[in-house]
């Protein structure tokens, strides 16, 4: 019997196979079809990607840019965490593939050429393509280079040659966003400055949303707004078994009509609705009790909600449930009516922070006046955070802007912000009367400043408690 000759196979340490025959190196690279997709058009966020891209450039002109899309990450052995993209490069781009990078390399007249790394489709000519954990036989079809033009309207070039193509590059300074791609960032020799100050540029560019944006930003929370009519619906099986349920419950309608959720959901029954960001959703759900749940549906363009409605289980406030609730309502009332273009952006803060401050005085838990209080944060012993924060690609979106730009600067048509109050007296709290302790309320909704004051993107949910209380009585399961 002639003798098969092995090759080593990639994978497990403990696989159950030892390699591979070459007769069956051969069967593999056989009888496959043509695939490629050649009626695939352009993206619809192309054109928008394209003239952030150009705003972009005037920011650097002469200097090389390099924005990767970032690479996979172990979760556990080898299982990996799904991916998500750099946002920066996502709005660039409009591209979700992992191990892609956007370069802008700079012409004589000041502008930019730009192009796209991207990691092409496994040919049949190896055995890559159905060995190891990330080849398309066992994760799934990528686009190839053609295709991905055709889609992004950007040249693409094979990502395998970047690292050697970026240190080979000379005649313009290179910039590069460090900590998304380890192996890109060691290819190119750049000043950490510099590279930050390319990061700052990215979020401002993400501040004013444009319409295909605000498009996606009533989408994801529209969807948001059925997830929380999903939960309302299944209470009464939240309480038979735990948080986890609710939080499954959202769960599912992000996924049926998005991508995932947006950040970790939080869903906080009784006292785990004093913690800010409670996620471990392993607790009871009590009638009785409030639920704070703090939910975003993130669309399949990664474009996210961030809403929070505090809802009592049983569907009815308690009287002291509905103080604190209508003082945190009022105040947000107080913060939205700040949201408007020309406003300075901590506007809507102060507002809400000011009500809070004032109604804690009253309680008798800070010593006032009130604004005394205020002046010296005296109230944030139970406001914890800020007010709110910039929305859109990321949850807590822009957070590398410019300070100047964003929280002191002011608000503009096209931005989407949170305005998002609360007030979390904690179960050991020996300041405030027994009853009072364990009780949290947030009342979060996301706004658009537009031309003459804001658009409340999320008001298909209610806010006040006497609406909130009519509300679950018609959806309650």
């Amino acid at each position: 019997m002639r003798k098969k000759v092995h090759t080593v196979a990639k994978g497990r340490k403990n696989g159950l196979y030892s390699g591979i025959s070459e007769e069956l190196s051969a069967l593999m690279r056989t009888g496959w079809a043509d695939t490629e997709r050649r009626d695939l058009r352009l993206d619809e966020q192309a054109p928008y990607a394209a003239r952030r891209r150009a705003r972009l450039s005037a920011r650097f002109p002469g200097e090389r840019l390099v924005v990767p899309s970032g690479n996979l990450k172990v979760r556990s052995n080898d299982d990996l965490y799904p991916f998500r993209p750099f946002s920066g490069y996502v709005h660039m781009t409009g591209d979700r593939a992992r191990d892609g990078a956007l370069v802008m390399e700079p012409r004589a007249d000041g502008g930019h050429d730009a192009y796209c790394y991207q990691l092409p489709r496994d040919g049949r000519d190896t055995d890559e393509f159905w060995t190891g954990a990330t080849a398309e036989l066992w994760t799934g079809r990528r686009r190839s280079l053609a295709e991905s033009e055709a889609v992004l309207g950007l040249p693409c070039r094979d990502v395998r040659t970047a690292a050697r193509d970026l240190a080979a590059a000379s005649g313009a300074p290179t910039r590069i966003v460090r900590g998304v791609d380890p192996a890109l960032q060691a290819a190119v020799t750049t000043d950490e400055e510099r590279d930050a100050e390319l990061e700052e540029a990215l979020g401002d560019l993400r501040l004013v949303k444009d319409d295909w944006e605000i498009a996606q930003l009533r989408e994801a929370v529209d969807a948001t707004v059925r997830g929380f009519v999903d939960v309302v619906g299944d209470l009464s099986t939240a309480v038979a078994s735990s948080e986890r349920w609710i939080e499954g419950t959202f769960f599912r309608r992000a996924r049926l009509e998005g991508n995932s959720v947006g950040y970790g959901s939080i869903c906080a029954a009784g006292e785990h609705a004093t913690i800010m960001h409670w996620t471990d959703n392993d607790g009871p759900v009590r009638p009785g009790d409030l639920l704070l749940l703090d939910a975003g549906v993130e669309t399949r363009t990664l474009y996210t909600a961030d809403v929070t409605r505090t809802l009592p289980i049983s569907g009815t406030f308690t009287p002291l449930q509905r103080e604190v609730y209508d003082a945190v309502h009022e105040a947000q009332e107080a913060g939205m009516a700040a949201v408007k273009p020309g406003a300075a952006y901590r506007d809507f803060h102060e507002a809400a922070q000011r009500h809070l401050a004032a109604r804690l005085v009253d309680w008798g838990f800070v010593p006032g006046p009130a604004e005394r209080a205020y002046e010296l944060g005296l109230q944030r012993r139970f406001t914890m955070a800020g007010t709110g924060h910039m929305l859109g690609l990321d949850v807590h979106d822009c957070a590398q802007a410019r300070n100047e730009e964003y929280v002191d600067g002011e608000l503009e048509p096209g931005m989407v912000l949170t305005v998002e109050p609360g007030l979390y007296f904690q179960p050991d709290d020996l300041t405030v009367p027994r009853e009072w302790r364990g009780i949290g309320v947030r009342i979060e909704d996301d706004l658009l400043v537009t031309g003459d004051g804001h658009e409340n993107l999320s008001a298909g949910l209610p806010r006040s408690s006497a609406d909130v209380e009519e509300w679950m009585a018609r959806h309650a399961g």
